[in-house]
């Protein structure tokens, strides 16, 4: 790690001992993912388009997507780069909370790869079959949760099967045994629910820099015994490292917009998709903040359900009236605004608003209490 190797050198230049501050090295961590996204993002994009491979757009949905066929995909590769040189130059590998987060990404980043190469380069038209994704994504919760309910850390801390609630100073859920099973759906609806958002040029990777940055600021207070007893919040000692992965992952995203954003270049693919949405669900459970989760990403959130409500609401209808109905033009939601006539940069920038305003407004719950 670059920053522990400089501040060794403290005393030669007084300069290096700001890298024992996260701040400094989180800041550091942002800049150099963002800077690899910007200036290596072209040449993945060029070696995605000389082999090839590009998006299957589906016909079923909005018409103006059909031009989007052949973009390059597996994009996901540029972020993921990203975020690991930046954490491995300026995060503390032994720490634990950063070694959990880093399986999590790794994990799914595999998952998703190994669908985009298979509808990519095999041309195998549904990639790897749904019941392989969600079990790598059940399997990857389940992991977590042990490694979080089991870990004597934890334990003498005594809030291995806890969760904070929003709103409420010092109340907390204990779920018990049963927290292990709570993460895996926190960790596999953030996953699929940022799948299921990734349908619009730079949606997804907007919104996910959003709240990579509003959870930067909970993973700081969080790790700072000073702050977090002024806020009544817990307070868990070293997970403030995780505030040098949060900036990482914001640089990164912010970068591979520069490429994303409408008309795009490139898209991210499950290998992004699937990835960032684990990540994300793993770090609301790493500092205890998955019930807050609902709020920093209420947009994903609707997206997710916009698709839970369509399809049981058609198989209900179809079963009563002989077939089925609608509650939005099209799922998931972003696509109903389409249908309506908003144009693609419109849905994007509005969804991206609201996802500024539930963040800055789920920071505020730890003095709304």
């Amino acid at each position: 790690m670059l920053a522990d190797f400089l501040y060794q050198f403290k005393n030669i230049f007084f300069g290096f001992n700001l890298f024992r501050y996260i701040t400094v090295r989180a800041a550091f961590a942002a800049i150099t993912a963002l800077l690899f996204s910007l200036f290596i993002g072209p040449k993945i994009i060029r070696l995605l388009q000389r082999h090839q491979i590009g998006e299957e757009i589906r016909t079923d949905g909005p018409q103006t997507h059909l031009k989007k066929a052949g973009t390059p995909t597996m994009g996901g590769i540029i972020i993921l780069a990203g975020v690991i040189i930046g954490v491995l130059l300026w995060a503390r590998i032994t720490n634990f909370y950063i070694q959990l987060i880093f399986i999590s990404t790794l994990w799914m980043g595999a998952v998703g790869f190994l669908d985009d190469y298979l509808k990519a380069v095999k041309k195998i038209k549904k990639g790897l079959v749904g019941r392989y994704k969600l079990v790598g994504q059940i399997t990857l919760g389940l992991l977590i949760g042990s490694l979080i309910y089991f870990n004597p850390y934890f334990n003498l801390q005594g809030i291995n099967s806890n969760t904070s609630v929003p709103f409420f100073k010092n109340l907390e859920i204990d779920f018990g045994i049963f927290y292990i099973f709570v993460v895996m759906l926190v960790i596999t609806g953030t996953s699929n629910a940022i799948n299921l958002t990734d349908g619009l040029d730079g949606l997804a990777t907007g919104l996910f820099a959003i709240t990579a940055l509003a959870f930067a600021g909970v993973s700081y207070v969080t790790g700072n015994v000073k702050i977090s007893d002024y806020l009544n919040i817990i307070y868990l000692p070293g997970s403030g490292e995780l505030t040098v992965y949060c900036l990482a992952m914001f640089g990164a995203a912010m970068g591979f917009l520069w490429y994303n954003a409408y008309p795009a270049q490139v898209f991210m693919g499950d290998t992004g998709a699937l990835a960032l949405g684990s990540t994300l669900g793993t770090l609301a459970v790493l500092v205890k903040k998955e019930i807050l989760l609902v709020l920093i990403g209420g947009v994903f959130v609707a997206e997710a359900l916009s698709v839970i409500i369509q399809t049981s609401y058609f198989k209900f209808t179809r079963r009563k009236y002989g077939e089925g109905r609608r509650v939005f033009k099209m799922a998931p939601l972003h696509h109903h605004f389409e249908l309506k006539g908003w144009h693609e940069a419109k849905v994007v920038t509005r969804l991206w608003i609201i996802g500024i305003l539930l963040a800055l407004f789920s920071l505020t719950t730890f003095k709304i209490r």
